[in-house]
């Protein structure tokens, strides 16, 4: 099996870290031409310089917030001005948001929406045509367990992923008769630098691998340990080459079969 994208357009946002990065640096080697789309600028232009060195491929970088309309669609201008089209568009923007249900304010809500959810819709929205048009699209929502299934404490993130996982289902339907397939990537507890930050918060003294050895004891994951941004990018490859061509409103878990919900 083959998990080539040689010459496809890739957008990923929030890619200039984490996740993101790892994407973009795994379709960049897979023969992508590769998008980043993320607020940092400075970070942002490191991490497309960081890929193309490693891969010799062509990666650009799109600073822009994609919670604002407006910088959305000329980030989507440029990335069409530069590469023409756009063939596989990875929504992965977004940060976990978590509280009591009575702790959380409106203006929190309406971040969180808009930051994963209204911020997917709008990508998804400028992508779609064209994709359509080519009869040839790849969409990847980043999503988390919790759509499945909620904890508590889990809002309000697990609400807006909740109402992302009914978009995937939404536009696997309607890009299905124009081959254009959507899917949803659901994290669990993945290596990442909120894990390093806490780490520092909470347990200063233990080294970091020694932190999170303990962290997935308490967490008891089932393959006792976190999983690595590189296997979930090794994922979103898949579905975003040929080799997943029969794969379409799939919510699959990357999360070492913490979830209960398949």
């Amino acid at each position: 099996m083959d998990c080539r994208l040689d010459g496809r357009v890739a957008l990923i946002t929030g890619g200039s870290a984490g996740l993101g990065r790892a994407m973009g640096a795994t379709f960049a080697a897979a023969g992508a031409r590769v998008a980043l789309l993320a607020r940092r600028e400075e970070r942002l232009a490191a991490t497309v310089a960081e890929i193309a060195r490693e891969t010799e491929a062509e990666v650009r970088g799109y600073a822009a917030d994609v919670c604002d309309a407006g910088q959305v669609e000329a980030a989507f201008a440029g990335v069409l001005r530069d590469f023409g089209r756009v063939e596989v568009l990875v929504n992965n923007a977004g940060v976990a948001r978590t509280a009591a249900f009575l702790e959380i304010s409106d203006a929190d809500w309406q971040a969180d929406i808009d930051l994963k959810l209204f911020a997917a819709i709008r990508l998804c929205r400028l992508a779609l045509p064209g994709m359509q048009e080519r009869r040839w699209g790849r969409i990847i929502n980043v999503l988390n367990t919790p759509a499945k299934a909620p904890r508590a404490g889990s809002a309000p993130t697990s609400v807006t992923r909740a109402a992302g996982l009914a978009l995937t289902k939404v536009l696997s339907k309607e890009g299905a008769a124009h081959n254009v397939l959507v899917n949803g990537l659901c994290t669990g507890f993945i290596e990442s630098e909120q894990w390093v930050r806490r780490n520092a918060e909470v347990a200063p003294e233990q080294g970091h691998r020694e932190f999170l050895a303990a962290m997935a004891a308490e967490l008891r994951l089932p393959l006792g340990r976190l999983g690595t941004a590189q296997e979930f990018a090794n994922v979103a490859c898949f579905l975003a080459s040929d080799a997943g061509s029969y794969i379409s409103g799939a919510a699959i878990n990357v999360d070492g079969g913490l979830c209960a919900v398949v």
